[in-house]
């Protein structure tokens, strides 16, 4: 954990949070879920040195990918998703003018398709790729110890994803968040929106 730093940027509409998870060695960065304002996530990535390597998506929502293209294009970095969620990619265009009449352009190229306890390496940090589908089918969560990177299963204070999509599932929603909370008290959550928060004070919401 203490080779890593990470970077929060809030973008779009929807306020979604980009994150930048840097080795502080190598400045190699991976960058997770880029969902609107590629320009700015790079002016940060250039203004701090970084190199990107990967961008990986939690989940197929608009607001988590819409900055891909660019990114792809401007890094020449290779695009990690679950192939559950390859569905929501195709969608993107008319996800993004439906919600916020934007045209984001043309949807990304899904360079690997992340499966079940999949491991992407980071310099000498090995990031657990958890699957937690519910929100998403398949939504998945960044995991290295001290910190979980969460996309929309679950937020501050006690909120969580929404369920109520044909393709969603609160039950299978109710496992993912069970699954989360069972990780390490001092786990720093990092969400899609909103402030971060930890699966101690999360567990005091989430409580049979």
């Amino acid at each position: 954990m203490s080779g890593l730093s990470v970077i929060k940027l809030t973008v779009g509409q929807l306020k979604e949070n980009c994150y930048l998870l840097v080795d502080n060695k190598s400045k190699n960065c991976l960058i997770i879920d880029p969902g609107d304002e590629g320009e700015y996530i790079s002016s940060v990535i250039e203004r701090q040195s970084l190199k990107p390597v990967k961008i990986v998506a939690t989940h197929g929502h608009f607001d988590h990918i819409s900055a891909v293209t660019f990114l792809k294009l401007t890094y020449k970095v290779p695009f990690l998703i679950n192939k559950k969620d390859a569905f929501l990619v195709d969608r993107l265009k008319e996800t993004s003018i439906h919600f916020t009449g934007i045209d984001p352009g043309p949807k990304p190229k899904i360079d690997v398709y992340l499966k079940r306890e999949h491991e992407i390496k980071l310099g000498k940090s090995q990031i657990e790729v958890m699957t937690t589908p519910g929100h998403t089918p398949g939504s998945i969560s960044l995991y290295v110890p001290g910190m979980i990177f969460v996309g929309d299963v679950l937020f501050s204070e006690g909120s969580i994803g929404s369920s109520e999509f044909e393709y969603q599932s609160r039950t299978i929603l109710d496992k993912s968040i069970d699954k989360i909370l069972s990780l390490p008290s001092k786990t720093r959550i990092l969400s899609g929106h909103g402030e971060e928060t930890s699966v101690e004070k999360e567990r005091k919401f989430h409580e049979s």
